[in-house]
């Protein structure tokens, strides 16, 4: 439970999304960039997948679909060339 009024956790929660999708167009397009320069950076990440987890504790932790988001990141990126 949270202390803040429920306007506020929602704004709280708006603002983050809005940030993660920030913060995931500003990488993705950093990624595109220098991917374009250095073919090679895909594939190393594709291979360093297996050291990426969930911060989620309990039932919550899903460390295959943080891994698998990835993936698609990382597939959509290789479309590209």
């Amino acid at each position: 439970m949270t202390d803040q009024p429920p306007a506020q956790a929602s704004d709280a929660l708006i603002d983050a999304r809005r940030r993660e999708m920030a913060v995931e167009h500003l990488l993705f397009g950093t990624i595109r960039f220098v991917a374009q320069r250095h073919p090679e950076l895909l594939d190393e990440l594709d291979g360093s997948l297996d050291h990426l987890w969930d911060k989620a504790h309990g039932e919550a932790r899903d460390d295959e679909g943080v891994r698998e988001i990835a993936r698609r990141f990382i597939k959509s990126l290789h479309a590209e060339r």
